[in-house]
């Protein structure tokens, strides 16, 4: 089958690689892969263009880019409260189970199910944003050994593309094909950029730029570009592992009292649940009169401080390069 349908549009064509949506090449794209996709509703498509118009659906959708997620803001928040849900639900089980107050754990179980989705798309776009700075070195090394060879910059990219492991190879595969559809190569390494934000390869796009501009030796350009990142990334790698007992100091310092709180909580629960509140033995608790207003200073302080201290540390061990 043919990479593209007859009823497909050029908008339709191009956003599939300018818009971060990726298909399979052309060689595995066969009829029966192709009659197994699902193609998505048009109440799915109107709600996804007016969530990612407004700003935090963009920066979710530049999240997911980044990340190298096949998904949509839609299908990541229908992700994200399928997993509140059954957070929320499993906290609920449990202290139906053992006693304690319900409205506790649920909120606790809210929190767990909200952020969790959110905080392990930011550790993968900052896992794929490293690996593809640790190989740009080699990368940029490659094409400036297929530029002397006699290949054209397109060809070196594809070169890159074919040799490279991902993500850098999925990345470059992506330039090649936006190029080939007929977008500006500056539109296309602008989209690579955004997806990739990073100053190293900012340094390599510059550097192709103004090669284009005023001429030069571009595979002499690339390969000194290419030797002071790799140089970079040896120092940075010195550096982590000089900071690497500060910054594990620094999370275990951050984590051991809210740890330790919880297990304390979920242990003896009348016993920590006097910070907050003081009622007798059968009446209502959380509420306004139970309430203690000076322990939920202190318990606010106490979270202020953990966060002030964590955010300090981190500063401390962060060195730029």
């Amino acid at each position: 089958m043919g990479l593209f349908s007859r009823g497909d549009t050029e908008k339709d064509r191009l956003g599939k690689f300018v818009g971060g949506q990726e298909f399979d090449d052309v060689e595995d794209d066969d009829d029966e892969t192709s009659s197994a996709k699902i193609e998505p509703t048009q109440l799915t498509q109107a709600l996804d263009e007016a969530i990612t118009e407004r700003g935090f659906g963009s920066a979710l959708a530049d999240q997911l880019a980044k990340a190298d997620l096949k998904w949509t803001v839609v299908e990541f928040w229908a992700v994200n409260i399928i997993c509140v849900i059954v957070a929320v639900s499993i906290m609920a089980f449990w202290t139906l189970l053992r006693g304690g107050n319900i409205f506790v754990w649920m909120g606790v179980g809210f929190l767990i199910g909200f952020s969790g989705p959110k905080l392990w798309l930011k550790m993968r776009v900052g896992g794929r944003i490293t690996a593809f700075n640790d190989q740009l070195g080699d990368a940029i090394t490659l094409m400036a050994n297929g530029l002397r060879a006699g290949y054209s910059l397109l060809q070196a990219m594809e070169s890159v593309g074919k040799e490279m492991p991902d993500p850098i190879s999925t990345e470059f595969r992506r330039v090649v094909q936006e190029i080939s559809l007929g977008v500006d190569q500056e539109r296309t390494f602008n989209n690579l950029l955004r997806r990739v934000p990073s100053g190293d390869l900012d340094l390599m796009i510059a550097a192709i730029a103004v090669q284009n501009e005023v001429g030069g030796n571009l595979a002499e350009i690339l390969e000194v570009i290419g030797e002071v990142i790799r140089e970079r990334v040896r120092i940075k790698g010195q550096i982590s592992v000089l900071t690497a007992q500060a910054q594990m100091s620094g999370i275990v310092i951050t984590a051991l009292p809210v740890v330790l709180g919880l297990l304390l909580f979920a242990m003896n629960e009348e016993y920590m649940g006097r910070l907050v509140y003081a009622c007798d033995e059968g009446e209502q608790m959380l509420t306004v009169d139970c309430s203690q207003p000076i322990g939920w200073i202190f318990l606010g302080l106490a979270i202020f401080g953990i966060v002030f201290g964590y955010i300090v540390m981190s500063k401390l061990t962060e060195i730029d390069v």
